[in-house]
């Protein structure tokens, strides 16, 4: 009897070190990741506010001040709801915002399923940042208007020539920065790149189900007759990403610094 005690209370031990072991580890990596976040943030953060310096120094026209506060644009939801930490693209907003550096964020509200306007606005208004949401349609009015000072987005797939894939959408944000001259910049995990996909060319792109654009709600608010595409991301070439930012640090892809090349 004493044998099986003295064993029994043996492997309590062993199992209580274990969990205290796995408990360590856990924290020890969740301790890492919130240090990668935030060491992406600050460099997304440096990264934008020089780019926004720099184009506004060389534009000499008055639209946006050096010093002045950034209006940001984002695209669906990149902060901890999908990430962890403080998220990744919107990691880099609530980096900025501790600096006192945004003014305000436009939130697209990212049809069909509304990631910007359910999650990403919910959490904006959670960290205090001033925010909008606005139509998906919209966005690119209010970034030729001069309204934005850049946009900073995440990315699901980033192939070896800098080529993003990223919620469907982000190519037209993509091309009216490159027509308004404001920085475009992509912030993800490395783990999002695939030095294996050479380019965006290489990227399947999901289709999602019809019902998300024919119905709303669970109900029609199509023709009967009518059919649907609905592709869940689309492709932004190299050429219009001003730079990638994740925790191993910040590429200039638009200087043609590429994940192959860096």
């Amino acid at each position: 009897a004493r044998a099986e005690g003295a064993a029994r209370a043996e492997g309590a031990a062993r199992a209580e070190g274990a969990a205290r072991a796995e408990g360590a580890v856990r924290a020890e990596g969740a301790a890492r990741t919130e240090s990668a976040v935030s060491s992406a943030g600050a460099a997304g953060a440096d990264a934008a506010r020089a780019e926004h310096d720099v184009r506004a120094d060389g534009e000499g026209d008055g639209r946006a001040g050096g010093g002045r506060p950034l209006r940001v644009l984002t695209h669906c939801n990149t902060g901890a709801l999908a990430a962890s930490g403080w998220g990744t693209a919107l990691g880099v907003v609530r980096e900025l915002h501790e600096r006192g550096c945004v003014e305000r964020v436009y939130a697209d509200e990212t049809r069909p399923l509304l990631q910007g306007a359910r999650l990403t606005a919910w959490e904006l208004g959670q960290a205090g940042i001033p925010y909008v949401v606005q139509a998906d349609g919209a966005a690119a009015s209010t970034i030729l208007r001069g309204l934005v000072d850049v946009a900073i987005i995440g990315a699901d797939r980033i192939a070896a020539n800098g080529d993003t894939a990223n919620k469907i959408g982000s190519v037209g944000v993509a091309l009216a920065c490159a027509a308004a001259g404001i920085p475009f910049v992509v912030v993800a995990p490395w783990s999002t790149v695939d030095l294996a996909t050479p380019s965006g060319d290489d990227i399947p792109i999901e289709e999602r189900s019809v019902d998300e654009v024919l119905n709303w709600g669970g109900v029609r608010t199509t023709p009967s007759d009518a059919e649907a595409f609905n592709p869940a991301f689309d492709v932004t070439l190299a050429r219009l990403v001003t730079a990638l930012v994740t925790e191993t640090g910040v590429l200039e892809v638009s200087a043609g610094r590429t994940p192959a090349r860096h």
